[in-house]
């Protein structure tokens, strides 16, 4: 029951038994979850915490929040957070009209690409193939995985491990900008991917 939602990153603190600090970040794009504090057993406890930048102290006296201030992270919430990941990135890759090739506007991104993947030792790899709306379903599903795995083998050539990357096709499922049937879409011809 205690629910963090997947765009907020949360650290605990434990300062002893009778006393816990608990601070919830937002994440890159500004959002948060929220956590709730259950007792032994699963009851209600104390607090559901929804603010982000501030910090929440738990104690015999109940749930006390106030805002991080000028002064923002202790020296122990900050060294905690050093040892967080960094956050995920995300790059997208544009491709030729009913084509595995890439578009020549693609080159600086696919650089940026391997470099992000290089900085972060076993990164996983997130692939995901999209196409425009000409042509019929089942062969937009085939061209869109076929675009993943193009970038996959890009990487592979790169020297990355094959083994952290996953590969996935949506077809024309998620439009980046919305068509009708059988409109050919520059934006919509893509390769989107996640570095966590």
């Amino acid at each position: 029951m205690i629910r963090i939602g997947v765009a907020a990153s949360a650290a605990f603190l434990l300062g002893g038994c009778a006393h816990s600090s608990l601070l919830l970040l937002p994440d890159e794009d500004g959002g948060h979850g929220s956590v709730a504090v259950l007792e032994s057993g699963g009851k209600p406890g104390q607090a559901v915490v929804a603010e982000p930048n501030s910090r929440t102290s738990l104690g015999q006296r109940g749930a006390v929040t106030r805002p991080l201030g000028s002064k923002g992270l202790n020296r122990q919430e900050a060294a905690l957070l050093g040892e967080l990941p960094p956050p995920a990135r995300s790059f997208t890759l544009y491709f030729q009209e009913g084509k595995v090739e890439l578009s020549p506007e693609s080159g600086g991104e696919v650089a940026a690409l391997r470099v992000e993947i290089a900085r972060r030792p076993g990164a996983d790899v997130q692939v995901t193939g999209h196409t425009d709306t000409v042509g019929d379903d089942a062969d937009n599903d085939s061209l869109s995985l076929k675009r993943a795995e193009e970038v996959l083998s890009l990487l592979v050539a790169a020297g990355f491990d094959r083994s952290l990357m996953t590969a996935v096709g949506r077809g024309e499922r998620e439009l980046r900008e919305p068509t009708a049937d059988a409109v050919p879409n520059a934006r919509n011809r893509r390769v989107e991917v996640i570095v966590r």
